[in-house]
């Protein structure tokens, strides 16, 4: 499908299956290599971080662990700004290695907490990997170390990314339409 209607809004393919595949695949390479021995637990942000940790977890070859957690900001298309508490860590992350799987930095408002919150956790490291960067919309300096392809500030769905909850389960990702 090169175009999809959600709900009254038009969506045009940004980033085909195959490529968001290929690079997941890359980004596996890097992490295994870094990785190897170190036993890392992988925290997915929920909900719309579980495709890209599932396809990067499947890609994983290092012994490891994986974790989920919840944090929001948006409401319709834009962020809303306000962080919501951060819901998940149960598992005791004190000396782990950590990397955060996240769908998407844009503002950066998410990542700069979920990094400070885990941190107060004492984990002996925090790296974070996002599917996708929005550099234009960042507020903060921050650059994830993992990233899988720095995209326009436009809005975007599918491959776990919403419309009001409703297009994640478009194997590509579309843009909105103009």
């Amino acid at each position: 499908m090169q175009k999809v209607q959600i709900r009254v809004k038009t969506f045009v393919i940004n980033i085909p299956e195959q490529a968001i595949q290929n690079r997941i695949a890359e980004i596996a390479k890097q992490i295994d290599k870094e990785y190897n021995g170190l036993d890392p637990v992988f925290l997915c942000v929920l909900n719309g971080a579980f495709l890209f940790a599932a396809d990067l977890f499947k890609n994983i070859s290092t012994n490891c662990e994986i974790a989920f957690i919840r944090v929001s900001s948006y409401s319709g298309t834009s962020s809303t700004g306000h962080i919501k508490n951060l819901v998940g860590v149960t598992e005791n992350i004190k000396d782990r290695n950590v990397v955060i799987l996240e769908d998407i930095v844009d503002t950066g408002d998410t990542a700069i907490y979920l990094v400070e919150e885990l941190k107060k956790h004492n984990p002996s490291s925090v790296k974070f990997a996002s599917l996708l960067l929005k550099p234009k919309a960042l507020r903060h300096e921050f650059r994830p170390d993992y990233i899988g392809f720095e995209v326009p500030n436009d809005f975007l769905v599918g491959y776990g990314l919403d419309y009001d909850g409703y297009g994640r389960n478009l194997k590509d990702i579309y843009k909105l339409s103009e």
